[in-house]
């Protein structure tokens, strides 16, 4: 009975309330459509969790530019206090240079060179005591007390010297006036009557053209360095006989000590004393010129004058 109750009020309850069914057919479909949606939900915040990881490494390096922004700005303002500080500092120093530029300036004085010496003063003919001083100053720290006055030359060992208005030829005419009987007297090899001391090789051959009126039939004979060996020389020497002999001191003592050339024969010694070279120098001026220059004084020269047999002209 119960049963048929049951059926009776189902019946019943369709044909009063047709919509019911309908709700709970749409209540179902609502609740498909709410799954799908939030599917759909967390799809989407998946997929923009994923954009977001993979901008984020892009968005890093902008931090980068950041931290160089505030280490530049802190470069910046330690620069600022650094010129702030010496701000502070250079109008002390500036004051300092005002007054030193307000102070006169000293101009350094140059050096004065021998050349400048020698041209503001007006050239003078030298003299035995020029010599005479030249070689107690050369020989003053060589030599004892008594030697450095056996060095000592009288005037009677000098010649007259030349007042810078004579050649070569015109001094040597005044000074051996019997020279055409000495050199026909002359007979030695390996000597001269005449030894004419320069300062090159230049003014040797200058002062060899200067001898034509003067030597006559005599033979003179270079003795200088350059493009000459020593031996040939001495062959020179050795062949026949030479009247004069015109080169620089280095050579003239080499040839003395070499034995190609000596001093038994020789009678006049005369020094291009006044002769100055495009520096204004003189032989004597010179210090390799000077030191071979005393050299050969000392290599028989000055005993040769001390025992009346070498006169010392300065030409």
């Amino acid at each position: 009975m119960r049963a048929i109750q049951e059926n009776q009020l189902r019946h019943r309850d369709a044909h009063a309330y047709p919509h019911q069914k309908t709700l709970e057919i749409g209540t179902r479909d609502t609740e498909h459509q709410s799954v799908d949606l939030c599917w759909r939900v967390k799809d989407a915040s998946e997929a923009e969790e994923e954009t977001e990881q993979e901008h984020q490494p892009a968005e890093k390096p902008e931090k980068k530019p950041e931290k160089r922004k505030r280490v530049a700005e802190k470069a910046v303002k330690a620069k600022k206090k650094k010129n702030e500080q010496k701000e502070h500092v250079t109008p002390a120093k500036k004051e300092n240079e005002d007054e030193k530029s307000s102070k006169p300036k000293r101009k350094r004085k140059k050096k004065k060179t021998i050349t400048d010496v020698l041209a503001s003063s007006e050239p003078k003919p030298g003299s035995p005591a020029d010599m005479q001083a030249l070689v107690t100053q050369y020989f003053s720290d060589k030599r004892s007390v008594i030697e450095q006055e056996e060095l000592k030359l009288q005037n009677s060992c000098f010649l007259s010297s030349n007042d810078l208005t004579h050649s070569l030829s015109s001094y040597l005419k005044q000074v051996c006036p019997k020279w055409a009987k000495i050199q026909k007297q002359h007979a030695e090899k390996s000597s001269v009557v005449l030894l004419i001391v320069c300062s090159s090789a230049l003014r040797t051959i200058e002062l060899i053209k200067q001898l034509t009126t003067f030597r006559g039939e005599a033979k003179a004979i270079k003795l200088f360095a350059k493009h000459i060996k020593v031996e040939e020389q001495v062959k020179l020497l050795q062949k026949g006989i030479t009247h004069i002999g015109v080169g620089t001191p280095g050579r003239i003592s080499a040839l003395i000590e070499k034995e190609g050339l000596n001093l038994q024969a020789l009678k006049y010694l005369v020094l291009d004393w006044n002769w100055r070279d495009q520096k204004l120098r003189r032989m004597v001026d010179i210090p390799e010129i000077k030191v071979d220059l005393m050299k050969l004084l000392d290599n028989g020269i000055l005993t040769g004058c001390k025992e009346d047999k070498v006169k010392i002209g300065l030409f």
